[in-house]
């Protein structure tokens, strides 16, 4: 159960939060949803695929490891990575759209939300959310701009993947991953960017992805299957400690 509320420098002005990470938290997954927004800081380190969920829609992913609750790139309770996903920085915050009417109609804002029972959350340790004669903490402005990282990629997602689709820049993969002799994955439900499609693109689509925002994106998922070898010696690591 989650206790959510909107978060106020009022009621909220003594809350910190202990900044960490682990099984409890939702770290200890194979595989993480991620967002546009953050596609360039992941492809430095993380192999980025495309699958589809129960409604058919395509939503962007990040391999962390082969086995079930396997994530590599977790050690105890932090990452060892030199990025986290956005959808786990946020910690036990989350955003939602607050409507308002105005003249003519009707606008939403984003306002921050917080769980009051997420253990994360405390009064003794931690990080403050604000400071002490008012305004919001470093650490909250950090979890402000990871929601509009998620809020962002969130909205700009599915004209991205629709565009990918209408170019037949999305296809199927198929990776065979060799462990060991005696230890081999398939990993079969997953789609990626078509390098070979996108190399031979004509003048016109390339402008438009690239007008849109998308040219750089749909390049960050393709080169990102560089990284699988690198997963692989973690695997290997892993299995030898």
């Amino acid at each position: 159960m989650t206790n959510r509320v909107l978060l106020n420098n009022i009621e909220h002005k003594d809350l910190r939060v202990v900044s960490r990470y682990g099984p409890a938290y939702g770290d200890a997954v194979n595989q993480m949803a991620v967002f546009p927004t953050e596609f360039e800081e992941l492809q430095r380190e993380f192999v980025i695929l495309f699958r589809k969920d129960r409604e058919g829609t395509y939503q962007a992913i990040i391999l962390l490891g082969f086995d079930k609750d396997e994530n590599l790139f977790l050690a105890e309770d932090r990452w060892t990575s030199r990025y986290v996903p956005a959808i786990q920085q946020r910690g036990p915050f989350s955003i939602s759209i607050e409507r308002r009417e105005i003249q003519g109609g009707e606008e939403g804002e984003p306002m921050i939300h917080v769980d009051l029972d997420d253990p994360r959350v405390v009064k003794e340790e931690g990080l403050p959310l604000f400071r002490e004669h008012g305004g919001n903490s470093p650490y909250l402005d950090h979890v402000a701009a990871v929601l509009r990282t998620i809020h962002i990629g969130v909205e700009a997602a599915k004209l991205m993947y629709a565009t990918f689709e209408k170019l037949a820049l999305i296809e199927p993969t198929r990776l065979e991953v060799s462990v060991s002799d005696e230890k081999k994955y398939l990993l079969s439900e997953f789609s990626t960017i078509s390098a070979q499609r996108l190399a031979v693109l004509d003048g016109p689509s390339l402008e438009g992805l690239n007008r849109a925002g998308f040219l750089a994106p749909a390049i960050f998922v393709a080169s990102s299957l560089g990284n699988m070898q690198r997963l692989i010696e973690l695997k290997n690591r892993r299995e030898q400690a």
